[in-house]
């Protein structure tokens, strides 16, 4: 399938490596995939002065290089990207956990070893440039604000009056048992009177930009719990929150007690996390009652590897960008599957989110996913509506 890349058509990737035949092989990948922006270079000595003429979205980095080697390269880049989300995917021979773990430590976000294989790659690229695309809407979004005091204002006025009024509808969305088709769950999703013109999750970001974030995400969970009274007694609720909101588990109760077991709390991704201790100390009352703890949007390769095994959550999410890869994408159904046999050595469970064909539900019964969510499944509605 090509043009799999074509939503980042305009985004620039730069490609580090010596081998001329490496650098031809993923230029036309690239490029077959719908990529047109693509710089390479060849002497790695020239990278520091090439990076700010052509300010790239990611950087495909080998390791052993005449000259320079691939480890100080590294090192350059983050320190041209001073703090941003600047994504490096290293694409090495060298097997060693040595170098993974030394590159991934030292800010590359993912981690391919050679031969490459043209679907993994794609698959890894494109999970890197959309995380590259949405840091980069939210810095323009936060910037805008700033120079525009009156519309952060005005912003910060709409939703403070949301707060006020608790004017937030939740909907639930089932999340249903892959064999039997019962639903075992819900997802908890906020509607709001007032449309926003990138929905539901454009109140969420303005909220974050204008320092409400935590209040408006607390009252959506909040508002979310009373579900569990009228809903069916062996299913749960799964509330989203991003880390900040978290901590304010520890002095308010989300809701009684005695629901605690029936619920899940969801971490969103889109604010990282700076200190897991402190997440953990927040959710140890509620989790040692029942509560379980979801990470949310995995599928991006050997850094979301290492949040899951600092994060050590009770439920894993498959991301809806992997989920509709499964039937054309080889590397997809190998990724989904690699993340199943992860969840099982740990003792977790496996949700799949964003389920639209019925052929992406038969991917994800035959590779031991339990759970799924999507429209094929359920849309979101105000009661808990039957299967």
């Amino acid at each position: 399938m090509a043009d799999r890349l074509a939503h980042f058509a305009m985004m620039s990737v730069l490609v580090i490596d010596d081998d001329e035949a490496n650098v031809a092989l993923l230029r036309s990948l690239l490029g077959h995939e719908g990529l047109h922006r693509i710089t390479s270079e060849t002497d790695p000595r020239r990278v520091a002065a090439l990076l700010p003429s052509i300010n790239p979205d990611l950087v495909l980095l080998d390791l052993h290089m005449p000259h320079m080697d691939g480890h100080v390269v590294l090192e350059q880049i983050v320190q041209f990207a001073a703090g941003s989300y600047l994504p490096v995917l290293v694409l090495t021979a060298d097997v060693s956990s040595e170098a993974r773990d030394r590159a991934l430590a030292n800010g590359a976000r993912d981690y391919l070893v050679k031969p490459i294989d043209i679907v993994e790659t794609a698959l890894r690229v494109a999970n890197l440039l959309q995380t590259r695309e949405l840091y980069v809407t939210l810095r323009r979004s936060a910037a805008a604000g700033r120079e525009r005091p009156e519309f952060g204002l005005r912003a910060r006025a709409r939703i403070q009056a949301v707060i006020d009024e608790r004017a937030i509808t939740p909907v639930f969305q089932p999340i249903v048992d892959v064999r039997s088709m019962v639903a075992t769950g819900y997802e908890a999703l906020a509607r709001f009177t007032d449309p926003h013109e990138r929905g539901p999750a454009g109140w969420f970001s303005d909220a974050a930009n204008v320092g409400l974030g935590v209040d408006l995400e607390w009252l959506a969970a909040e508002v979310a719990t009373p579900f569990l009274d009228s809903a069916p007694p062996d299913t749960f609720l799964a509330v989203n929150m991003s880390p900040p909101t978290v901590m304010h588990l520890r002095d308010h109760e989300l809701c009684r007690p005695a629901l605690w077991p029936r619920l899940v709390i969801e971490l969103t991704e889109h604010v990282p996390i700076e200190d897991y201790s402190s997440l953990h100390d927040s959710l140890r009352a509620m989790r040692a009652a029942g509560t379980l703890l979801a990470a949310d949007d995995l599928g991006a390769g050997y850094a979301g590897f290492r949040h899951l095994v600092a994060l050590e959550p009770d439920i894993i999410k498959l991301d809806i960008s992997l989920v509709s890869s499964l039937v054309q994408v080889r590397g997809a159904r190998a990724l989904a599957a690699a993340l199943v046999a992860f969840a099982l050595d740990v003792g977790a469970t496996v949700i799949a989110e964003g389920v639209e064909h019925q052929a992406e539900l038969d991917v994800l019964a035959d590779i031991g996913v339990p759970l799924a969510q999507g429209y094929l499944l359920g849309r979101p509605a105000p009661t808990a509506a039957p299967i």
